[in-house]
């Protein structure tokens, strides 16, 4: 073997094993040096000039070499500056996912034409940037620092306001102020649930976010919200179930429209359910100044007639000073406790006096239903170009009459177009009258008592049935029965 093919060898040899121990020399190091080796074992006498040759890779990647280290030079300068007029506003570094070896050969045989347009099409061009980390993985990458800074407040800001915020940040170094106005509110703590922290890095400039948009990804789970668009035949339901959807999810994501609402074709819809990707805790004190209800009280007095009531004492709401801590969880109301409570002025119980004494003559004010049972057949109002003074009760369980409330039988017997006809006063103010009986069983002057019988349903007089018609006076002026009957 010649000495020109050992030397080969051995330099094919050492380009292995810079690649099995994993050694890259990277562009930036080939701009302050250009790596070389000596072949030491090559004659004093040789003569031959050594030529040398720059290898390519993109990652592990072969791509080819070619034999000047300027024109990779040029070509990775060029990429950066294009890159640094698109994104004037960034770090910019083009070419750090390129790694060359520089190799001497006594004959050069490359092609350099395919090699330099393999390293154009690879070039990848990355910006200094800061991660936005979410247990521990990245999810948003933001310009800076700051950018991170700043989107962590935006953030925050989605649920309380800056001068809350600005609040709150301040309480550390100034005392607060007890909460003494209805509805006054402080927020005590707002923090982001999921361990987040913010880390250097390098990514492609096309992924670096503003502030806004990373909150925007953070709250939604991202960037862009699906729309639906209302085609023919669609209803709600059916739009909600082939998105995934329950349909007061789907209301829920369109405040703008309800079950009943009216869908027109193309109209665009939000079927994205967000996915947050960090949840915002936020935990405020709301001092509120509440009413405590007052009792009803009654009380009995065997001295009063049944149904008649007095006020004993007018009842007077108490108040009370209440301070709850809310917590809520991005928007979300998970909790709301009594922190404290003082009763300033204690409620006063409403006193009902009502009578219990029962007088047989006398009403009780209470209207029973005057038949077994049935149906109200023809209610009080205009009729048949007439006005029909009372109701007609028709088809009972039997054709038992029975008086409506206690009193004293003033009229029974024979009435014309009423037919037979019984008419109770009940001391009270009331009277009821009672039409079309078949029989009569009771006289003028019985004192009956509520639920007694009084006669036996029928058709006389003018009627077209077996009914009763029924009709109740108040201090002699016809009332509905209906408003008094239970």
């Amino acid at each position: 073997m010649s000495s020109k093919e050992i030397a080969k060898l051995k330099q094919r040899s050492f380009l292995e094993r810079c690649k099995a121990n994993g050694v890259k020399i990277t562009i930036v190091a080939a701009l302050l040096s250009t790596v070389t080796f000596n072949l030491g074992f090559a004659k004093e006498d040789q003569k031959e000039d050594l030529s040398e040759i720059y290898h390519i890779y993109n990652g592990n990647e072969y791509m080819g070499a070619v034999s000047s280290q300027e024109k990779i030079d040029k070509i990775i300068e060029e990429k950066n500056e294009e890159a640094s007029i698109q994104y004037s506003d960034l770090s910019i570094e083009a070419g750090s996912n390129i790694t060359v070896v520089s190799e001497q050969v006594f004959t050069v045989n490359v092609n350099e034409e395919e090699a330099v347009e393999k390293l154009v099409n690879a070039l990848e061009v990355e910006a200094d940037a800061h991660a936005f980390m979410v247990n521990g993985e990245p999810v948003a990458y933001l310009k800076d620092a700051s950018d991170y800074e700043k989107a962590v407040n935006l953030l925050k800001l989605q649920y309380v306001s800056q001068q809350e915020l600005d609040a709150l940040n301040n309480s550390n170094t100034t005392e607060q102020l007890p909460l003494t106005e209805n509805n006054q509110t402080r927020v005590k703590e707002v923090s982001l649930i999921e361990p987040v922290t913010g880390e250097a890095a390098k990514v492609n400039p096309k992924e670096i976010l503003t502030p806004e948009q990373a909150v925007e990804l953070l709250k939604s789970g991202t960037l862009e919200k699906e729309v639906y668009h209302v085609q023919q035949g669609d209803v709600l339901g059916s739009i909600a179930k082939a998105h995934g959807l329950k349909l007061k999810e789907l209301l829920a994501l369109n405040p703008g429209i309800s079950e009943t609402s009216l869908l027109k074709i193309d109209q665009p819809l939000n079927v994205t359910v967000a996915k947050p990707l960090v949840t915002v805790k936020v935990v405020m004190e709301k001092f509120k100044v509440e009413n405590i209800d007052f009792q009803k009280v009654t009380e009995k007095d065997s001295n009063m007639l049944k149904g008649e009531s007095k006020v004993k004492q007018e009842g007077r709401a108490g108040q009370k000073e209440v301070l709850y801590t809310i917590t809520s969880e991005s928007g979300v109301r998970t909790s709301k406790q009594v922190t404290n409570e003082v009763v300033t002025a204690e409620p006063v119980d409403y006193i009902e006096v009502i009578g219990t004494k029962v007088i047989p003559s006398r009403g009780t004010g209470t209207f029973a239903w005057p038949t077994v049972g049935g149906y109200i057949s023809s209610p009080m109002g205009a009729r048949w170009g007439a006005y029909h003074r009372g109701i007609d009760i028709a088809r009972p369980s039997n054709y038992t009459l029975k008086a409506a409330d206690n009193g004293v039988v003033t009229f029974a017997g024979w009435d014309g177009t009423y037919g037979n006809k019984v008419v109770i006063d009940h001391n009270n103010g009331y009277e009821t009258v009672y039409a079309h009986l078949s029989s009569i069983g009771v006289s003028v002057g019985q004192v009956v008592a509520q639920g007694s019988k009084i006669g036996v349903m029928g058709s006389t007089g003018n009627s077209t049935g077996t009914h009763l018609h029924f009709e109740v006076l108040q201090n002699g002026s016809l009332i509905n029965p209906l408003a008094v009957l239970k």
